[in-house]
C-alpha cells in the first residue's frame, strides 16, 4: 500500500445543533453544544487512518492545549505527527450551526493554519516526494497548496485536490492533479460553467486535471475517467449532520485507490463512509472505521 500524506488545515470544532440556522440578527435558544477535533487536512487524514491507510500529516498548530490535543490524537489514530509544524498564532477554530435537517453553516478563524508558507513546504520537500498519494485542500494559504502539488507531482505521487471552501486557484496547478474532487459550487468557480455539470467536468480535464470526480451530495457522485462519465448513486440515509462527510469521502476515496481498487469501486467505498458519516453529529466524531463499511 502507497503511504497517504494529507498536507491541510487543523481546527478545535464548536458545533450547536439547533431547529434552524438563525437568520442574520436572530438569537436561537435551546441548541445542543459539543467541541471536538476538525478542520478539513485533518478530518480527511482521520478518516484515511481510520479506514485502513497508511497516514502521516503536515499541518501548522498553535503552541497552545488545541495544538497539544490535536497531535495527540493524531498519535491515538496512529497518523505520523512527525512533520506537524507549530506557530506563534493561535490553532485554528471553527464555528459550526447544524440544522434539525443535517444541514449546516461554518465559520473558520484559520489562525496557525494560514501561517503555512511555501517555505515550509519546500522544507519538507522530501517527506512530500516519499508519498504514494498527497491529499490537498484549501483551507490553507494556496501558494503553499501550489506547491506542495508540484513538488508531489514531480516526485511522481498522486495528487488529489479536493478544492474546498472554493477559490479561484492559479491555472499552473491543474496540470499537477491527478484527482479533483469538487461539489457543483466548486466545479463552478473553477470553470466558469454552472449549468451543466458534465461540460464543467470535460472543461477541468481540458485545463489540465487527469480525472475528475463531481460529488452531488444526496444524489451521488460523477465520475469522469478518460472519456467517459460514470454516475454512482448515494446510500439512502437519514442524515443528521452533514459536518465531514466531504472530508470522509476524501479519506475513503484515498484509501481504496492506495490499495489497488478501481476508481469506480473506489468511490463506491467513498460513497459508503460518508453515508455513515452523515448519520451522526459532529466532525472527527462522525467518521467510521473500516469494520463499519465492512
Amino acid at each position: 500500500m502507497s503511504k497517504i500524506l494529507v498536507i491541510g488545515s487543523s481546527n478545535t470544532d464548536m458545533t450547536i445543533k439547533a431547529p434552524r440556522i438563525p437568520a442574520p440578527g436572530e438569537t436561537i435558544l435551546g441548541g445542543e453544544f459539543k467541541m471536538g477535533p476538525g478542520g478539513k487536512g485533518a478530518n480527511q487524514a482521520v478518516a484515511a487512518a481510520r479506514l485502513g491507510g497508511e497516514v502521516g500529516i503536515i499541518c501548522k498548530l498553535g503552541r497552545d492545549i488545541f495544538g497539544d490535543k490535536a497531535i495527540a490524537g493524531y498519535r491515538d489514530e496512529g497518523i505520523d505527527v512527525s512533520h506537524v509544524l507549530r506557530s506563534d498564532k493561535p490553532s485554528g477554530t471553527a464555528l459550526i450551526m447544524v440544522d434539525d435537517k443535517g444541514e449546516n453553516c461554518i465559520s473558520v478563524a484559520p489562525g496557525a493554519n494560514g501561517d503555512i508558507s511555501v517555505e515550509d513546504i519546500r522544507e519538507l520537500k522530501d517527506v512530500i516526494g516519499a508519498a504514494g498519494y498527497v491529499i490537498l485542500q484549501l483551507e490553507i494559504p494556496v501558494p503553499a497548496v501550489c506547491e506542495a502539488a508540484k513538488i508531489a507531482y514531480e516526485a511522481g505521487a498522486k495528487v488529489i485536490l479536493n478544492p474546498a471552501p472554493a477559490c479561484r486557484l492559479p491555472e499552473e496547478i491543474f496540470n499537477y492533479i491527478s484527482l479533483a474532487t469538487p461539489n457543483q459550487s466548486e466545479i463552478a468557480l473553477m470553470t466558469g460553467i454552472s449549468d451543466d455539470s458534465e461540460a464543467a467536468m470535460r472543461k477541468l480535464r481540458e485545463m489540465g486535471v487527469k480525472d475528475v470526480i463531481l460529488t452531488l451530495g444526496s444524489k451521488g457522485s460523477a465520475l469522469l475517467e478518460d472519456d467517459k462519465v460514470i454516475f454512482v448513486p448515494a446510500c439512502k440515509v437519514k442524515a443528521v449532520d452533514a459536518t465531514a462527510a466531504g472530508d470522509t469521502f476524501c479519506g475513503a476515496l484515498c484509501v481504496a485507490l492506495s490499495e489497488g481498487k478501481s476508481k469506480r469501486e473506489a468511490v463506491e467505498f467513498a460513497t459508503k463512509a460518508s453515508a455513515l458519516t452523515v448519520q451522526k453529529v459532529g466532525a472527527q466524531e462522525s467518521i467510521p472505521y473500516r469494520k463499519d463499511i465492512d
